[in-house]
């Protein structure tokens, strides 16, 4: 079936929005739409330059005979600072304090819009590193860890507190909770990750960082590679942080449960994506 450019750029659109970070050759669009090279390499140039300008993201380019094309996902400065400041404004809100202090967080993390927002905000910083999967701890990082796997193409991986009989045979290691300082254990299926694969861990929030610095100690039982770390919502309040290099979106700086107030401030997320997104 013969397509008119109007139909090629639409449907080659939808195609590389689908399989971001997988490399798609310039002979498969071409057999697909029964166009000329030539036409493709014009089609894909008007696409990438509207990626470009609206903020979408861009297509890397791979000469040669196996190249091709590839759709990676970025996000423009102030799109994230404005994604940035709603989440800030969402969880400042009053009405989320629970007693002893905690933060009601279920209804953004299962809000379909919000966490599309989060997982391509961390998907944009991360874009430009090799990552094979996701690892995230059961349950509420698993919506977030699936969204910025998405954006980069990659499997998940989830990290239990113990093991299920549908797991297979799992590897198990205790570690210490970075706030309560107490013994906990988390489980991984041995079938979950392969030895040398680059993982990047996602979470929703950090404290003293105890849970992330256990699935870090976690991939050196599976040979794996620590890729990067990834946070929804750091707290300001740890003495002791057991993770320096990672990425946050919203830091919590104070909960004044006496006068219902949350204040929250940006994370690190510019400082440490400087120059990726």
């Amino acid at each position: 079936m013969k397509f008119r450019r109007s139909e090629r750029l639409i449907d080659m659109t939808h195609y590389l929005l689908e399989r971001p970070k997988e490399l798609v050759s310039l002979t498969f669009f071409s057999e697909r739409y029964e166009s000329a090279k030539s036409s493709i390499s014009e089609d894909l140039a008007i696409i990438k330059e509207t990626f470009e300008r609206q903020g979408i993201g861009t297509l890397q380019t791979i000469p040669g005979a196996a190249g091709g094309v590839k759709y990676i996902s970025h996000m423009k400065e102030e799109a994230a600072r404005g994604i940035i400041a709603e989440l800030c404004q969402l969880i400042a809100d009053p009405e989320r304090l629970l007693p002893g202090g905690y933060l009601y967080l279920t209804d953004l993390i299962g809000n379909p819009q919000i966490v599309s927002k989060v997982g391509k905000l961390l998907a944009s910083s991360f874009a430009n590193k090799d990552i094979d999967v996701i690892m995230t701890v059961a349950t509420k990082g698993i919506p977030i860890a699936h969204a910025a796997a998405s954006y980069l193409n990659v499997p998940v991986v989830i990290v239990r507190r113990d093991s299920k009989v549908t797991e297979g045979s799992t590897v198990s290691i205790n570690y210490v909770s970075g706030s309560s300082k107490r013994i906990q254990t988390m489980v991984l299926s041995k079938r979950s990750l392969n030895e040398g694969a680059r993982v990047l861990i996602v979470d929703d929030f950090m404290k003293a960082g105890g849970t992330v610095n256990g699935m870090v100690n976690l991939l050196e039982e599976f040979n794996a590679t620590l890729a990067g770390i990834a946070v929804l919502l750091e707290s300001e309040e740890a003495e002791e942080r057991l993770v320096d290099d990672y990425v946050s979106l919203v830091k919590l700086m104070d909960v004044d449960v006496k006068e219902k107030k949350i204040r929250v401030v940006e994370g690190n997320y510019f400082l440490q994506s400087k120059g990726d997104i």
